[in-house]
């Protein structure tokens, strides 16, 4: 009983820590207050809400100062520094010019944009949210599926399109056993969601399926 108590302990630790989610299922899990426990280093889990609290959330926070930061409990010079770096990166992320998002252009810009996919454990749906000139403007998971099977609605991923004023989008979800061959059910959501773009005039470019160093293109296959 003592031995079952300790592993309860620790899946429960696991599940509740959030450096464990985001490494699992993705950052978009994660609350504001936990991103930045992250963002300065913390697992404590006190200085996020404190940040958040005091500066009103992240809005507030790209106004502070490095001075206003060091009032926080917790945050010394290093987290100061290392979240004014972490909110800098995003305030230049956010004004990047059209002509520096990267280009879809073909199963190979998909593998290189969702890299990080293959060594997930769990099936991911990731819609790739695309300008009129099919430049990325948005990278954002949908869904959170487990070892062999990955959950979409067509409205879930159309409506991330939509809200990011998108012209087209590519769905691009894992196979964590490597094996990109797709299945029935992948064959037949593809088709569901190109009828669903028809429908709402943003044009699914593509569903690639991504393993271990490889991919599978359902354009290319002529699937859909």
């Amino acid at each position: 009983m003592e031995g079952q108590s300790q592993g309860n302990s620790r899946t429960l630790r696991a599940t509740t820590n959030p450096l464990h989610r985001l490494i699992q299922a993705g950052p978009h899990v994660l609350s504001e207050p936990e991103l930045l426990d992250l963002a300065v280093g913390t697992a404590r889990g006190d200085v996020g809400p404190a940040l958040s609290g005091q500066f009103g959330g992240v809005g507030g926070l790209l106004s502070a100062s490095f001075e206003e930061l060091m009032t926080v409990e917790g945050v010394g010079r290093a987290r100061a520094a290392r979240l004014m770096a972490v909110l800098e990166i995003g305030r230049r992320l956010a004004v990047l010019p059209p002509s520096a998002r990267p280009r879809i252009a073909g199963p190979e810009d998909v593998m290189a944009v969702a890299s990080d996919m293959r060594h997930l454990d769990r099936e991911h749906f990731r819609a790739l949210v695309l300008n009129t000139k099919h430049r990325l403007l948005r990278s954002v998971d949908v869904s959170v599926g487990s070892l062999t099977t990955s959950i979409v609605h067509p409205r879930e991923l159309f409506r991330t399109a939509i809200r990011h004023n998108g012209a087209a989008l590519v769905a691009v979800h894992n196979h964590p056993s490597g094996d990109v061959t797709p299945s029935m059910a992948d064959i037949e959501l593809t088709r569901r969601l190109a009828k669903a773009g028809e429908l709402l005039g943003i044009q699914l470019l593509d569903h690639v399926i991504l393993g271990d160093g490889r991919f599978l293109s359902l354009k290319q296959q002529r699937l859909f």
